[in-house]
C-alpha cells in the first residue's frame, strides 16, 4: 500500500472542537473550480481521515461539527468535531505516489490512497507506455491515475473510487487504451460538477481508446472527452447514476461513441445547469465533427441525446463546428416525462443543413409525444420527421 496521509497526534480540547498545531504545509496557490464557488473548499488538498472514514472540510471554524474538520492556513492549525481520542486521525500531506519520471513502467497489484494530489494532477502520474494494471487508486484529493504527455499508455481492470476531483485523466497522450475498469463515486471533495474536470474519465487534447469500463455515480460527467480530440473510440462502456452527461463529446473531432449503456445520468447537477437540452444528456455531442453514435442503449437519463452547436473557435484541425454527426441504431428509453432529445442552436453558430443525421433508431416515449427539439420548438414525433429526421426509425 502506498498512503500519503501522516498521522496527526497532540490533540488537545478548545472551544466547540480539537485542535492540533504546525501540521499543514506553507500555504500555496489555489486553482479549481468548486460546486461552492464562494468559499471554494475543493481547492485544498490536505483531506482528514479518520479510523479510515474521510471528514468534510468546512470553510470556517463557526461551521466545525461532528464529521468535519477546518484546517486554519494562517495559523497553521487543524480542528476537528469529534473527540480523537482513541481514534486514528491521519491527514493526506504527500502529493503524488508515482511520477512519471521514465517510460515503459510497469504498475499493479498496489492500493494508492490519501495522496495529497493538486487539482488536475493525479496522485498516480502515468507516462509514454506505462501499463497500469489491477490497482486500486482511491480517496486521493484530486484525480486517481493522471496520464500525462503518455503515449500508448494502458489502463486496465484498476479500480479508481472516492477520489476527490476525478477518477482518471487524459492530457495531450495519443494511443492510450483504457480498459476494463471501475470508476466510481468520484468528485468527493466539491468540484464543480456540471462543468470542470469532475467526475468518471476527462481527456484532453487526445486519442485512443476508451473500452468495457463501468462508470458508475460520480459527481460529474461519466466520460468526457474536450478540445482537440481525434481518433477516439467510445465503446461498450456501462455508464449509469452520474450527476452531468453520461458521455459528452465537445469540440472535438473524428470520434466513435457505440455499443454502450447509458442510463439515469444527469439527475445530480447543481450550480450553472438545468434540465434543458443546453445542459446536456445521456450522450451529449457539443460542436464537434465526424462524430459517430451508434448502437447504444441510451435509457432514461434526464435528457437522452443533446446535439449542441455554439461558437467555440478554432482548433488544431479547423474550426469547431457541428457536422458530419450521425446518430445510428440506437434504443432510446425516455420515461421520466421531462426528458427530451434533439438539437439546440445558438444564433452566430446554427447548424447547417445536413449536418446531423438521424436514421434506424428506435424510440420508447413514455407520457407527452412532444419530446423532441430543433429550431428552438419542442416537437411530436411527426414533426421531428418532417424536419427530415429519423426517415427509417420507429416510436412506441
Amino acid at each position: 500500500m502506498l498512503s500519503g496521509a501522516v498521522r496527526l497526534t497532540g490533540w488537545r480540547r478548545t472551544g466547540g472542537g480539537w485542535v492540533v498545531e504546525g501540521v499543514l504545509p506553507e500555504d500555496y496557490p489555489l486553482k479549481g473550480q468548486c460546486e461552492d464557488n464562494k468559499t471554494k473548499p475543493c481547492q485544498r488538498g490536505e483531506q482528514l481521515f479518520a479510523d479510515g472514514k474521510h471528514l468534510t472540510r468546512v470553510m470556517s471554524l463557526a461551521e466545525l461539527k461532528p464529521g468535519t474538520f477546518y484546517g486554519d492556513y494562517r495559523t497553521n492549525t487543524v480542528y476537528v468535531g469529534d473527540d480523537p481520542t482513541g481514534h486514528v486521525i491521519e491527514m493526506s500531506r504527500t502529493q503524488t505516489a508515482i511520477d512519471k519520471s521514465a517510460e515503459n513502467v510497469t504498475v499493479t497489484g498496489l492500493t494508492v490512497e490519501r495522496f495529497a494530489s493538486r487539482p488536475q494532477a493525479g496522485a498516480l502520474q502515468v507516462g509514454p507506455g506505462w501499463k497500469v494494471t489491477a490497482n486500486e487508486v482511491r480517496w486521493n484529493h484530486a484525480v486517481g491515475i493522471m496520464v500525462i504527455e503518455g503515449d500508448r499508455a494502458q489502463l486496465s481492470r484498476n479500480t479508481v473510487t472516492d477520489n476527490g476531483q476525478l477518477g482518471i485523466g487524459q492530457y495531450k497522450s495519443a494511443g492510450v487504451r483504457i480498459t476494463a475498469n471501475l470508476v466510481t463515486r468520484n468528485n468527493t471533495d466539491g468540484f464543480w460538477i456540471a462543468d470542470w474536470e469532475s467526475g468518471g474519465i476527462k481527456s484532453t487534447r487526445s486519442s485512443g481508446e476508451v473500452s468495457g469500463n463501468d462508470i458508475v455515480a460520480n459527481r460529474g460527467i461519466g466520460m468526457w472527452s474536450d478540445i482537440a480530440e481525434y481518433d477516439r473510440r467510445i465503446t461498450g462502456n456501462r455508464i449509469r447514476d452520474n450527476a452531468a452527461d453520461g458521455i459528452r463529446y465537445e469540440i472535438s473531432y473524428a470520434g466513435v461513441i457505440d455499443q454502450n449503456v447509458v442510463e439515469r445520468n444527469g439527475f445530480g447537477t447543481g450550480r450553472g445547469s438545468g434540465g434543458s437540452l443546453w445542459d446536456g444528456g445521456g450522450i451529449n455531442v457539443n460542436t464537434s465533427t465526424d462524430v459517430q453514435v451508434r448502437g447504444n442503449l441510451i435509457k432514461d437519463n434526464r435528457n437522452a441525446l443533446s446535439i449542441q452547436s455554439r461558437t467555440r473557435g478554432d482548433g488544431p484541425r479547423g474550426t469547431y463546428v457541428l457536422r458530419n454527426v450521425l446518430v445510428e441504431g440506437n434504443l432510446v428509453v425516455m420515461t421520466d416525462a421531462s426528458s427530451t432529445l434533439g438539437v439546440v442552436e445558438n444564433k452566430r453558430s446554427p447548424a447547417q443543413p445536413g449536418a446531423i443525421t438521424f436514421r434506424r433508431n428506435s424510440y420508447q416515449v413514455t407520457g407527452s409525444q412532444d419530446r423532441f427539439a430543433y429550431g428552438g420548438k419542442s416537437l411530436t414525433w411527426p414533426e421531428w420527421q418532417q424536419k427530415g429526421f429519423d426517415q427509417d426509425s420507429v416510436t412506441s
